[in-house]
């Protein structure tokens, strides 16, 4: 199976090729894979080499002259290190494009602290008016993104190498989608984080909702699926920072007793390379984590 990131690069460069509106704008990442899209539409396939901040700026201007910019690099430089042009460039001239990030929380181990990106989605939801969408499957990763490039609004797209056995349909209303129902509590599973929680909770009374898009955050599909006890138990599994949508969730629940736990990456570094799915099993992560901190919870 190919990854998200080579899904990207094969699907962005069919579409450059359909879509005279759409631009890409790199920063060296990935410029190999595009080399053939740069050469045919030099005009709009742009590297800007490694220029983080040049790379929004670059977007977003091509964003003003009525074009649809794709803008790509490794989630810790698309979104942390040019923040300021995502909040300046993007939001406050009020124009629209798509951040596709790869990378994730860990997927270069090898790489460092630079190269991984955990607070990425945080960072983004301080800001107004973005759509955030996570995959769990290079398939959802091509109908996401075919569904951002359409539009004129503010996306970003969150690739990794962590994924799925099987894709999901991920619809065009980015809501939460029920795929295992219980009674005992709800669990939201996001993007590749779905495969882990179903075996976690395997055998357990619980609801599993999926989500490939966190923002907007789907409250309507969390009370339902909550239902009308008396209280509710939810946990929500991030393939980023802990704790990153338990604030949504409390909202969305605001008129019903409930406790929420999120679960996700820690905050504190882990200064040992390792391989992704130690830092997996390191921050809980894994089926055997999850299993432990979903049933301590929910006192199974």
């Amino acid at each position: 199976m190919d990854t998200m990131r080579d899904r990207f690069i094969s699907t962005v460069s069919q579409m450059l090729d359909e879509d005279p509106r759409l631009a890409l704008v790199l920063a060296e990442i990935s410029r190999d894979g595009f080399e053939p899209a740069e050469r045919a539409h030099p005009d709009r396939v742009v590297n800007v080499g490694i220029r983080e901040q040049l790379l929004v700026g670059a977007g977003a201007g091509m964003a003003l002259t009525g074009l649809r910019p794709i803008v790509h690099t490794f989630a810790s430089f698309l979104v942390e290190r040019p923040f300021e042009q995502v909040k300046l460039d993007f939001g406050h001239q009020g124009v629209g494009g798509v951040l596709v990030s790869a990378g994730a929380s860990y997927d270069w181990p090898a790489g460092g602290f630079t190269h991984m990106a955990p607070g990425d989605v945080a960072l983004m939801d301080t800001l107004d008016g973005w759509t955030i969408h996570v995959p769990g499957h290079p398939d959802e990763a091509e109908a996401l993104l075919r569904q951002s490039a359409a539009g004129d609004d503010r996306v970003y797209v969150r690739l990794s190498l962590q994924s799925n056995g099987r894709p999901r349909p991920v619809g065009t209303g980015g809501g939460f989608a029920a795929v295992r129902e219980g009674g005992g509590g709800v669990v939201i599973a996001v993007g590749p984080m779905l495969d882990n929680v179903l075996a976690a909770t395997d055998g357990l009374d619980v609801t599993v909702l999926y989500a490939t898009t966190v923002r907007p955050f789907d409250g309507a599909a969390l009370r339902r699926a909550v239902g009308a006890g008396q209280a509710a138990d939810v946990v929500v599994v991030e393939p980023y920072l802990a704790g990153t949508s338990t604030a949504a969730a409390n909202d969305a629940l605001a008129d019903v007793p409930h406790r929420v736990l999120g679960l996700g990456v820690g905050r504190a570094e882990l200064r040992t390379y390792g391989e992704m799915d130690e830092h997996l099993a390191a921050h809980g992560l894994d089926a055997r984590g999850l299993r432990a901190r979903i049933g301590a919870f929910l006192g199974r």
